[in-house]
């Protein structure tokens, strides 16, 4: 039992974005994020930060494997495409692997459909083949069951690489409910990947989207290339299901 639990807690090490998105985040507080992403169980898959802070986590980061992630339309989730745009040319810029961009929920929700397609379309087109984008939903204002599956089939064929649950920053974060037609979306469009972020804090919560995802797309499909958890303060508890004990001093994500 506790060999599959250490199993579990190094695999979701190797899926870890690894995130801080604090108001007061410092370049200091960036270069502990870095130190922390590399453990003596694996380094994690990335780390997400502010975009002006892509430039020290890259150069503190150079050989190690580890992507960066930068924020944009973050994170009120505004329609506007081309600022949008815009945010992910300059994060790239600064050395961002990977863009997380909030898709423009409340337009969606006030009946603009068409404001999700373009600001992601956009997105795609600022990251061409740079970057990897991520479209958090955020299904916790979305809210119903279909209008998480509407979303995630319309940021999927507007070119999102992954879709993601949440931003951290509202009420209700990630939860099983959202993540299971945002994974129904994935396997019907053929392609993309999958992040949870928001709340989960501790292996059992984590090891439920797993659980989830192997359900409905295969344990094979579980990778970094396509499943993400995103999270600050999950890491510390993984380091203390395999024995580690030092603190992290993080919020959840």
């Amino acid at each position: 039992m506790q060999t599959h639990v250490g199993a579990r807690a190094r695999q979701i090490v190797g899926l870890l974005d690894l995130t801080s998105l604090n108001d007061d985040d410092s370049p200091d507080a960036v270069i502990d994020l870095c130190r922390r992403a590399q453990t003596p169980h694996g380094n994690v898959a990335a780390v997400c930060v502010w975009p002006r802070f892509a430039t020290i986590a890259r150069q503190r980061l150079a050989g190690t494997g580890i992507r960066v992630a930068a924020v944009v339309n973050f994170p009120g989730g505004g329609d506007n495409a081309d600022l949008a745009a815009r945010e992910t040319h300059a994060a790239i810029a600064q050395g961002a692997d990977e863009i997380d961009a909030v898709f423009p929920y409340h337009a969606w929700l006030w009946g603009n459909r068409a404001a999700g397609a373009t600001l992601v379309a956009a997105c795609r087109s600022a990251c061409a083949d740079r970057a990897t984008l991520k479209v958090i939903l955020e299904t916790g204002q979305l809210g119903r069951t279909r209008e998480i599956a509407a979303a995630a089939r319309c940021a999927l064929q507007a070119g999102a690489d992954f879709i993601k649950t949440s931003t951290g920053k509202t009420a209700v974060s990630a939860t099983l409910e959202a993540a299971e037609p945002m994974l129904h979306a994935i396997r019907q469009h053929g392609r993309g990947g999958f992040k949870a972020a928001g709340g989960i804090r501790d292996l059992p919560g984590a090891v439920g989207y797993l659980e989830l995802a192997e359900a409905i797309l295969g344990r094979d499909w579980i990778a970094a290339r396509t499943f993400r958890f995103g999270a600050s303060g999950l890491l510390q508890a993984l380091l203390n299901a395999l024995g580690e004990a030092q603190p992290l001093d993080a919020e959840g994500y």
